[in-house]
């Protein structure tokens, strides 16, 4: 439950660092960061866990690198991983299918 505590509080973090950017910079950030979201889509399919994407983000986000440099080559801003990585988790949550309503709902 720690891992699954400590993940959430950061991409809630890298969501509200996103909903925070400069106007001029925020069309490159959402970019980046709705490229990340299908990437983690390809990687985990339409149906997962919570604790399944725990568990990719703990195994290790330099993945992310990649896809936000090709998502953003001249931009080397906008490949700061705790924005669009952790903000693109944080959307992808939403998506679980033990996730509801801001919190792990409990399965029997």
């Amino acid at each position: 439950m720690a891992g699954f505590e400590n993940a959430i509080y950061q991409w809630h973090q890298g969501e509200r660092r996103l909903a925070a950017v400069p106007p001029e910079r925020a069309p490159t950030l959402e970019r980046v960061t709705t490229a990340l979201v299908a990437e983690l889509r390809r990687r985990l399919g339409g149906r997962f866990s919570s604790g399944e994407l725990v568990e990719l983000y703990c195994s290790g986000t330099t993945w992310c690198l990649q896809v936000a440099m090709a998502s953003a080559p001249e931009d080397p801003w906008a490949w700061e991983a705790n924005t669009v990585v952790d903000a693109a988790f944080g959307r992808y949550l939403r998506e679980a299918s033990d996730y509801a309503g801001g919190r792990r709902a409990v399965v029997e």
